[in-house]
């Protein structure tokens, strides 16, 4: 990256960021995401993930700055000495999950998760979801609302909320947990190699139906679900060394 990096900026669509879109491209310049030499989002996760989503396959640094309401993924914003801190910023690659689905109708969808998929039931009848890892059946029968496997990014959120483990960047690892399980009842999930492949079975797809979501993609009435670390995207994260996402996820461990 050169000492005054070329940055595309982007913002979610609150006023906030709005305003703070038009200041930072009058102070730095207004270049595209494929002209850039680092990607700027302004808001929050949400935002930070759809931009990760849009423009992840150009495998440019990422460097958000929180404008939203939630922003464990981001820096403070400020708007003075950016290039400073891009120079100084600690990097933190991140691994999304790849999803694939086939569903009731014979129809199949894949989409990328930075943070977390999730199967969740779509009626008031409780899900029964078989889990399969590496081909071999390891629970025949969970009921309950669902379940869920989180990145160590993403387990901080959704997966943090149903009392899964909070996993540590650069553990090679991903969380595999329930979502309010009946049976097994003690069961509270596992954490799992990266490169472990998990298959989710609905037992039932037809009385009990049952949704996906990698992150904010959504595909209802599933039948199977089959999650794997993705071995060829890979997106790099840029933090502030006071506020670096590493800490940041250790320091979540010791909140009371």
């Amino acid at each position: 990256m050169s000492d005054t990096p070329r940055i595309a900026f982007m913002a979610s669509s609150t006023e906030a960021a709005q305003l703070a879109l038009a200041q930072m491209r009058a102070r730095y310049g207004d270049y595209t995401p494929e002209q850039a030499e680092v990607l700027c989002p302004l808001g929050g996760d949400g935002f930070l993930l759809q931009t990760l989503h849009r423009y992840g396959a150009l495998e440019k640094p990422v460097f958000g700055m929180k404008l939203g309401t939630v922003g464990f993924l981001m820096n403070q914003f400020r708007d003075d000495d950016l290039p400073a801190r891009l120079a100084a910023a600690e990097p933190a690659n991140l691994r999304p999950l790849e999803m694939l689905a086939l569903t009731e109708s014979g129809t199949t969808t894949g989409s990328l998760a930075y943070n977390d998929v999730s199967l969740l039931r779509q009626t008031r009848q409780a899900a029964h979801i078989g889990i399969d890892l590496n081909g071999q059946e390891r629970v025949a029968e969970l009921i309950g609302d669902g379940v869920l496997v989180a990145t160590p990014a993403g387990s901080t959120a959704y997966n943090y909320s149903a009392h899964g483990p909070i996993l540590p960047l650069g553990s090679h690892t991903i969380a595999l947990t329930p979502l309010a399980p009946y049976r097994p009842r003690r069961w509270r999930g596992a954490i799992l190699k990266a490169d472990t492949e998990v298959r989710f079975r609905v037992l039932d797809p037809y009385k009990r139906p049952v949704s996906v979501t990698a992150d904010s993609h959504e595909t209802r009435d599933v039948v199977e679900v089959t999650i794997r670390e993705s071995r060829e995207r890979r997106v790099t994260m840029l933090f502030d060394p006071e506020h670096n996402l590493e800490d940041r996820i250790l320091s979540e461990q010791f909140m009371f």
